[in-house]
C-alpha cells in the first residue's frame, strides 16, 4: 500500500465520524409535533423555548430543534380526554348505599402548568373526580340523584373544574353513567311504584263513578220531567236486546199497568 493510499484512508475516517455525529445530532435534536401536540422544553432544568420552531407557535406544532444534551422535551396532547371514573361506594343523605360511576371530559389548555404544577395531571384529575363524586352524592338524597341528574352533573363539573384550573386543565363535562341500587332497594321502589299506580287506578275509578252518578241523576231529572222518555228508553232497551242472538224471552208490560199498581200502593 502506498503512502497516498494511507493518507486517503486517514482522510475518509474523519469524514465518516463527522457524518455519524451529524446524523446523531439531527436525530436527537429534531422533533416533529402533530397539530394537536405541544411541547414543554427544559433547558438545564429550566423551561425554555426551542431554538427553531418551523410552522408553529411557541413550542409546537411543527418542527422543533433542540440542543443536544441540554434540552429535554415533554409532549402534551391538547385533545379532549375521556376518563372513566371507577365505581364509587356512596352513602346518600338519606342513608342509602349505592355504587356510582361517571365519565369526565377534559382537555389541557396550558401545557406548561399541566407539566410543572402537578406531577401527573391524568392521575390527579382522576383522583379529584373520584373524591368529588363521593362528596357531592353524599350530600344528595336518592330521589334527587335519580330525578335531578343534570343539575348534579353541572355541580360536579363546576367543582372539579375549580380544582383543576391551577393545573391548566379545563373540565368540559361530567356525566353520571350508572347508579347501581341494592336489590332490597329495587324491590322497595318497585312496591312503592306499584302502590302508587294502584292508588291512581282507584282514584280514576272513583272519579268515573262520580261522573256516572252525576249523569244518572241528570237523566233521572229529565225522565221525571218528561214521563214519555221512560217508555222510549224501554223500547230502546228491547231493541238492543233483540239485536243479540240469544234465547231470552221478553214479555213487554205496558207502563200504564204499572202505574195502576203503583197508584194502589200509594193509597
Amino acid at each position: 500500500m502506498s503512502i497516498l493510499d494511507i493518507f486517503s484512508v486517514f482522510q475518509v475516517i474523519p469524514m465518516i465520524f463527522i457524518i455519524i455525529a451529524a446524523v446523531y445530532i439531527l436525530s436527537t435534536s429534531a422533533r416533529i409535533l402533530r397539530e394537536y401536540e405541544r411541547a414543554v422544553i427544559f433547558r438545564l432544568g429550566r423551561v425554555a423555548r426551542a431554538i427553531i420552531n418551523v410552522g408553529g407557535d411557541g413550542n409546537g406544532p411543527g418542527l422543533i430543534i433542540l440542543i443536544p444534551l441540554l434540552d429535554r422535551m415533554v409532549k402534551v396532547s391538547l385533545r379532549t380526554v375521556t376518563m372513566d371514573v371507577p365505581p364509587q361506594d356512596v352513602i346518600t343523605k338519606d342513608n342509602v348505599s349505592l355504587k356510582v360511576n361517571a365519565v369526565i371530559y377534559f382537555r389541557v389548555i396550558d401545557p406548561n402548568r399541566a407539566i410543572i404544577q402537578v406531577e401527573d395531571y391524568l392521575f390527579a384529575t382522576s383522583q379529584i373526580a373520584q373524591t368529588t363524586l363521593r362528596s357531592v352524592l353524599g350530600q344528595s338524597e336518592l330521589d334527587e340523584l335519580l330525578a335531578e341528574r343534570d343539575r348534579i352533573n353541572q355541580r360536579l363539573q363546576q367543582i372539579i373544574d375549580e380544582h383543576t384550573d391551577p393545573w391548566g386543565i379545563k373540565v368540559t363535562a361530567v356525566e353520571i353513567k350508572l347508579v347501581d341500587l341494592p336489590q332490597e332497594m329495587q324491590r322497595a321502589m318497585a312496591k312503592q311504584a306499584e302502590a302508587e299506580r294502584e292508588k291512581r287506578a282507584k282514584i280514576i275509578h272513583a272519579e268515573g263513578e262520580l261522573q256516572a252518578s252525576e249523569k244518572l241523576a241528570q237523566a233521572g231529572r229529565i225522565m221525571a220531567a218528561e214521563p214519555v222518555t221512560i217508555q222510549l228508553r224501554y223500547l230502546q232497551t228491547l231493541t238492543e236486546i233483540g239485536l243479540e242472538k240469544n234465547s231470552t224471552i221478553i214479555f213487554p208490560i205496558p207502563i200504564d199497568i204499572l202505574k195502576t199498581f203503583m197508584g194502589d200502593q200509594k193509597k
